[in-house]
């Protein structure tokens, strides 16, 4: 039996690691909230519930025909490629997604990529822990060249949310054209 405006939140964790507030779902109405559920726990945890809301956790067809309740399903990220879609529109289910869900903080992700691609900080710091700098002779390590961003042009495959942070945020307003 459904209980109404029941919310089952499967892969909470991985939207909120324990520094936000679940309250203002719980305002809908009652949250069944899980930090991680595993493929075999998925329809014990779902059923009965007519909001499921996923970030992970797969939703395949078989699943979603065997939650009759259901009456939506949002996944938490920018895509659907957890929920098998022709399935859910076949039942009826709508499926909603968050397109610009993190644009800035992946945005960011992507210049700390250009960066340690460009100065191979990781590999230097690895190196330098491994007392390789204060073995140097002469008080200079470096293992490759740097790579100087200075007029090179940023190239930016696709302009979602994403892509226009990204030229937003780049270095030099000329990098992105």
């Amino acid at each position: 039996m459904t209980a109404p405006n029941r919310i089952v939140v499967l892969d909470g964790y991985t939207l909120n690691p324990g520094d936000l507030s679940w309250s203002a779902l719980e305002e809908l109405g009652p949250v069944n909230l899980h930090e991680h559920t595993a493929p075999e726990k998925v329809l014990e945890r779902a059923q009965g519930a007519p909001i499921v809301l996923t970030n992970k956790t797969v939703l395949t067809g078989d699943t979603l025909r065997a939650l009759p309740d259901l009456r939506y399903i949002g996944v938490l990220a920018t895509g659907y490629n957890v929920v098998d879609i022709a399935v859910a529109a076949e039942l009826g289910i709508p499926v909603t997604n968050v397109p610009g869900y993190a644009a800035a903080s992946v945005s960011q992700a992507v210049f700390a990529l250009i960066l340690e691609l460009a100065n191979r900080t990781g590999d230097h710091a690895r190196a330098v822990s491994a007392g390789r700098w204060a073995k140097s002779r002469d008080f200079c390590f470096w293992d490759a060249p740097l790579v100087e961003l200075s007029g090179l042009t940023l190239g930016i495959v696709g302009f979602g949310a994403i892509g226009r942070d990204v030229s937003n945020i780049a270095p030099a307003p000329s990098a992105c054209t």
